[in-house]
């Protein structure tokens, strides 16, 4: 009796029948990403906080051929991170990726500069939401005997930046949290890997890319020179949440255009 030839290394990225949870969803880098796995087959629930701004996203990925669904969340509140995750397996039955994109950083300036309460925001959306959601869909990837977990930190959570100093501490403890989960999901068959960008040319990050001296500080020590664009963040995404990185977990993936070689 013949072997089943495995899948082609082509095969191994596509994400048929899989439902995966992007936040952070309604645009920049996690629009993105969403598309990147719809594109691939996944089944997407596109999450952020306004519902118009996540059912736009959404709607595209059908226009073009792909399934989603839109679910607005904040994740930086008690519960709303959990309630996602158990709409999104009432929906489709079951979570097979999680990427965590959503973040915030209310605050630019010194940590002498930030109060308590701007901290306590930037934890609870940067590091507790992806927690409690990965918490959440845990059961889901467990039973189905794998998952993948994607988190989106930062190069500032690898060599924090002056005047991002406390989004930078948030950053660096998703890039440890998600080596956390790496150890201790492992055996359930759930692969856990972060994504570091750099200067990506997204709403969120334009006080960097529009300003002229900062832009020019960071080329200047950048040997691509160009400032990043979303998709070189869900090429990577997709990757990661595909069988194609089936033997990847615990790695913290830099896309600056080689800013911290």
């Amino acid at each position: 009796m013949s072997e089943t030839a495995p899948p082609s290394v082509a095969a191994r990225f596509r994400l048929d029948g899989r439902v995966a949870v992007v936040t952070g969803a309604s645009k920049g880098i996690g629009e993105a990403i969403a598309r990147a796995l719809a594109e691939a087959g996944a089944r997407v629930v596109v999450s952020s906080r306004k519902q118009e701004a996540v059912d736009k996203v959404a709607h595209a990925i059908g226009a073009a051929g792909g399934e989603a669904i839109a679910l607005a969340a904040n994740v930086g509140r008690p519960g709303e991170a959990e309630a996602l995750a158990a709409r999104a397996i009432a929906h489709w039955g079951g979570i097979d990726v999680v990427v965590n994109n959503a973040a915030a950083n209310p605050v630019f300036g010194p940590v002498l500069d930030t109060d308590d309460a701007v901290f306590d925001k930037i934890l609870a959306v940067n590091v507790k939401g992806p927690l409690a959601l990965c918490r959440a869909a845990h059961a889901s990837m467990r039973a189905r005997g794998a998952g993948s977990v994607v988190n989106v930190s930062s190069i500032g959570g690898i060599s924090p930046e002056p005047g991002l100093g406390l989004y930078s501490v948030s950053k660096a403890a998703l890039v440890s949290l998600t080596q956390v989960l790496a150890q201790e999901w492992g055996p359930d068959g759930i692969r856990a890997n972060v994504v570091c960008p750099g200067l990506i040319k997204t709403r969120f990050s334009q006080a960097l890319w529009g300003d002229e001296r900062l832009l020019a500080h960071t080329l200047a020590q950048q040997p691509l020179k160009r400032i990043g664009v979303p998709d070189d963040v869900a090429g990577l995404a997709l990757f990661l949440a595909s069988d194609a990185a089936a033997y990847c977990t615990g790695g913290v993936y830099m896309v600056d255009g080689g800013y911290l070689t």
